[in-house]
């Protein structure tokens, strides 16, 4: 009879924690806490020198998204950064083309992103409150998306199985 009350009350605290949770925000699933006294590397912009314009009073009129007269393109310095060829960003492979063919063959929603942000925070909104007590390691994103990871063992054999070369995976142990 004592484990019943006891199990009964923790049921009641654990539904009023849970309806103490904030209304309309996403959950947090991740906690990633900054250790150590070095640089934040998601901070660092490496943009050149900023210059002081030869006239103040010349300056041009705002143009919200245009290019940044210190970094006029940063999508080409970030792909020269990590060795790719800036000039092939704008055009599209035979390859490439039939992939995005085979991709769009059920058609497209023009609307995807707002759809997948909706379901996203369903789900986070689900499973945020599963570790409430926060005992032990805080990873509910892991418990969130678990069921979504791929299994690259099992894909590439499935793959071998119809006859597909994974040339690229690494061999077997």
């Amino acid at each position: 009879m004592r484990k019943l009350h006891v199990i009964i009350l923790l049921t009641a605290l654990t539904v009023a924690l849970g309806g103490c949770a904030k209304r309309g925000e996403a959950p947090k699933l991740a906690h990633f806490k900054k250790t150590g006294n070095g640089p934040d590397e998601f901070t660092v912009l490496p943009t050149d020198p900023l210059q002081a314009p030869a006239s103040y009073n010349a300056l041009p009129a705002p143009t919200p998204g245009g290019v940044n007269l210190v970094d006029p393109n940063p999508e080409a310095d970030g792909i020269v950064a990590l060795g790719g060829n800036p000039a092939a960003r704008n055009s599209t492979s035979a390859a490439e083309a039939n992939l995005i063919n085979h991709a769009r063959r059920e058609g497209t929603s023009p609307d995807i992103r707002q759809t997948l942000r909706e379901e996203d925070n369903d789900r986070r909104r689900r499973y945020g409150r599963v570790n409430i007590f926060r005992l032990g390691p805080i990873d509910d994103y892991t418990a969130a998306y678990k069921r979504q990871w791929l299994d690259a063992d099992a894909e590439k054999q499935r793959l071998e199985r119809r006859g597909v070369s994974t040339p690229s995976a690494p061999p077997a142990d």
